[in-house]
């Protein structure tokens, strides 16, 4: 799982490193360069002060020293010495920041016998320079245009500006990436157990509604979350709202007999909205605590079905509705999350075939254009094959 995004993201993560270490050397050369100039400088004002220079002259030519008094004779000297000090005192204000970097580097250089990479201050110019690298390796990994364009620049928002040493820069440029990623997968948490919880101790009915394209994986989905619920000790109903897709019926009925679980159904081609209506009324005379409630599969261009999925929300008023989303499709998970959303507004996304998707990417790029939680990954056949999502165990594998 995010295989190849982790190594995308290494990838770029080390580029990024190596060409601001570059443009570093590039300004420690300059900042060397400056130093020996301003040595020499102060070498020759030092040695060769115009002051010193005219009283050698009178003293070879003139006999300038024994002709005046010891007294007048200190007083040169000492203006002389005032002058040399006042020149000296000029050239070190002159561009103070830059001559302690250069006071730096000669003293490391003493004590190490070389020049050190000193602190470096990241510029936008040093990110920019790699913008077309760094999204394109994002989209290698399955990362949408927009979304991977977007990364970028909150990416750019957390290391501009930002002075690091640069034997610690790859460090730096990582967190700044993983942060990136966390804030953006950190949405929200969606409690499921919580929210069913709290409508029994109400005493009403839980209804959880599931929607996705077709093949997407959503009725086992619901099979999965059915065997979770049932294990933290949960009354369940499942409704097959599904009258459109041949075999529907039978392969969700097929799980509610291996779960024990009671399931609601009509003949095919009935309204899949009074099919849920009628388990949700079941599951109150039964005191059942929730309904998990399949629906047809449809493609988001199919208008008829997709108005028929926004009956459904108007009548029944499901607690949540759940978008299942095949990991594999890639970035067509990108339209089809937009749309279900602007449809119906989905509570949160359950991503299957997630434990076979190495590249990760579709999965960011679907939270970020609706900004909904994932609640789980499915990760196998088996009911027990499906795992709660947490960002910062995804974090930790992509960058750990």
């Amino acid at each position: 799982m995010f295989k190849i995004l982790k190594k995308k993201i290494e990838e770029t993560i080390k580029k990024v490193s190596e060409k601001i270490k570059e443009v570093s050397i590039e300004e420690k050369k300059g900042l060397e360069e400056e130093y020996k100039k301003e040595e020499i400088k102060e070498i020759e004002i030092k040695e060769k002060p115009e002051e010193k220079e005219e009283l050698e002259k009178r003293e070879e030519s003139k006999g300038f020293v024994r002709e005046i008094e010891k007294e007048e004779f200190k007083e040169v000297i000492e203006e002389t010495k005032r002058s040399t000090e006042k020149r000296e005192e000029l050239v070190g204000k002159r561009e103070p920041k830059r001559l302690e970097e250069v006071k730096e580097i000669k003293k490391e250089k003493e004590e190490r016998g070389f020049v050190p990479l000193f602190e470096k201050e990241i510029k936008e110019s040093d990110i920019e320079k790699l913008r077309n690298e760094m999204i394109f390796n994002l989209i290698e990994a399955d990362v949408a245009l927009d979304v991977a364009e977007n990364i970028f620049e909150e990416f750019k928002k957390l290391i501009i500006g930002k002075k690091v040493k640069i034997t610690k820069l790859e460090e730096n440029i990582k967190e700044a990436f993983k942060q990136t990623i966390l804030n953006l997968l950190n949405l929200q948490e969606i409690d499921i157990e919580e929210i069913i919880r709290r409508n029994k101790e109400n005493g009403k009915v839980s209804v959880i509604l599931f929607l996705g394209f077709n093949g997407s994986g959503k009725t086992t989905t619901l099979a999965k979350i059915g065997y979770m619920l049932k294990k933290k000790g949960f009354s369940i109903v499942f409704a097959a709202g599904d009258t459109f897709r041949a075999a529907s019926i039978e392969q969700i009925e097929e799980h509610a007999n291996k779960l024990g679980i009671k399931l609601i159904k009509q003949k095919y081609g009935a309204d899949s909205t009074a099919v849920i209506y009628d388990a949700v009324e079941h599951a109150k005379a039964n005191k059942i605590d929730v309904v998990l409630a399949d629906t047809a599969g449809r493609s988001h261009a199919n208008v008829n079905l997709m108005d028929e999925l926004k009956k459904i929300c108007k009548v029944i008023k499901p607690d949540l509705k759940i978008l299942v989303l095949d990991a594999l499709t890639g970035n067509d998970v990108v339209e089809q999350a937009k749309r279900f959303n602007d449809a119906v507004n989905v509570d949160g996304i359950i991503f299957t075939k997630a434990d076979v998707y190495e590249k990760g990417g579709a999965i960011i790029s679907a939270v970020y254009t609706i900004r909904k939680p994932i609640l789980f990954l499915g990760i196998g056949q088996e009911y027990e094959d499906i795992e709660r999502f947490e960002p910062e165990k995804i974090i930790k594998s992509i960058f750990d």
